[in-house]
């Protein structure tokens, strides 16, 4: 119920997101949790915006260049990681040069650090996952009285 409240909120389907990687850094850190809106205003250059071209995990980047097209009004977006050399264009689908604002899910308008590395190492490290499910199922079973 809490993440549908953020996601009206927040008018994104996901609210926020965790940087897992340092393509953003020195800005956003790996680990740094993202919150996120999709206002209406036109997105500019500049602002860090998560992105989702069919891959299993969104990607997390600052927009570098647009291109309005004046005939139906659509936008062409380019991004890039601030760590990254390249812009992201090898990211995006084979032939496809530009994301559309349909793959944006969100603008970042804040960011909590270094709490989303529960989950990294939660998904990187299978094992501590079980071993966090584990203790909490111990702490349940030993405080019922």
């Amino acid at each position: 119920m809490i993440m549908k409240g953020l996601q009206c909120v927040s008018a994104s389907k996901t609210p926020a997101v965790v940087v897992l990687s340092e393509s953003m850094e020195p800005g956003f850190k790996r680990g740094d949790v993202l919150l996120l809106h999709m206002s209406k205003d036109p997105i500019r250059a500049g602002e860090v915006v998560v992105f989702d071209d069919g891959r299993p995990i969104p990607i997390v980047h600052r927009v570098i260049e647009l291109h309005e097209r004046r005939n139906n009004k659509t936008l062409d977006l380019l991004t890039k990681g601030d760590n990254n050399p390249l812009d992201d264009r090898v990211l995006y689908a084979p032939g496809q040069l530009w994301l559309h604002e349909h793959h944006i899910m969100g603008r970042a308008i804040g960011f909590v650090p270094y709490v989303g590395w529960i989950t990294i190492v939660m998904t990187e490290k299978a094992f501590t996952k079980y071993l966090i499910i584990g203790g909490l199922c111990l702490l349940v079973l030993f405080s019922q009285k």
